[in-house]
């Protein structure tokens, strides 16, 4: 998947570019800005990437337009929060004889915390009420990683009873399915790290002042030590990382307003 959503970037980066060529006569847009001034975007999404299940997490997006061009185009202030988990990928989801499912083999949840600051530079640019707005996206910013224990629930004799899945103790034939979602987090761990990300924004206003549209990007992220989301019994396996790269792909909803000068 992170093959063709790396096509999908330089393809629509090459339209973005070859749109803001076309014409070096200011947009509608950017008449706008000239006369209202800064304008303000708040919006909120979900997202899903290459390292995640369908719904990755959930994103909130902030962007101020700044006074000085960037190579003769407009550019914004982009704040970001990003709350995501993150998956391994031998991670396999196997049904167990209930109708429970568990993951075998996994030891621990990985939720990202990314707070985020960059620039978003605008390559094309809409009518105030119509039209899609075209533009990259630079970001980077720290990780506040949560490490929190994956619960099974296993049988021992004629009880079930849930813990954190330990390789050591646990057997695949003894496991009816996963534990509690919220269980463990009371024993979670915080490892830090750092994240960068590049993407191309379309964004599409249905209204004047609402506004939907897609965030499709590439991001790293490095953790300062490895992250054990997969059980091992050989200690010096290299089965677990701490970096990760993804493509991802945000849906997101919002507002936008003109702020005075």
């Amino acid at each position: 998947m992170a093959k063709y959503i790396t096509i999908v970037l330089l393809v629509l980066a090459g339209i973005g570019s070859a749109e803001a060529q076309k014409s070096k006569k200011p947009t509608k847009k950017s008449a706008e800005i000239e006369e209202n001034g800064p304008v303000s975007t708040m919006t909120y999404g979900v997202t899903t990437n290459t390292n995640s299940d369908l719904l990755g997490g959930f994103v909130f997006r902030h962007t101020k337009t700044l006074p000085r061009l960037f190579k003769g185009s407009h550019q914004a202030r982009y704040l970001a929060l990003e709350i995501v988990e993150t998956t391994h990928p031998k991670e396999l989801s196997t049904s167990s004889f209930s109708t429970n499912r568990f993951t075998y083999g996994k030891a621990n949840y990985l939720f990202s915390i990314r707070p985020q600051y960059g620039r978003e530079i605008i390559f094309f640019n809409k009518s105030p009420d119509e039209g899609i707005s075209i533009s990259g996206i630079f970001a980077i910013g720290p990780t506040i990683g949560i490490i929190k224990p994956y619960y099974i629930q296993y049988a021992t004799g004629r009880t079930v009873q849930s813990a954190p899945f330990d390789p050591f103790k646990h057997s695949r034939s003894e496991i009816v399915g996963a534990g509690g979602f919220f269980q463990g987090f009371s024993s979670a761990k915080i490892v830090l790290g750092i994240n960068a990300k590049a993407a191309v924004n379309f964004e599409l206003s249905a209204f004047r002042n609402n506004m939907t549209g897609l965030e499709i990007g590439v991001l790293a992220e490095s953790f300062g030590k490895t992250v054990p989301i997969m059980a091992t019994i050989n200690p010096e396996s290299e089965i677990n990382r701490s970096y990760f790269i993804s493509g991802y792909i945000t849906l997101y909803f919002g507002t936008r307003r003109a702020l005075q000068n």
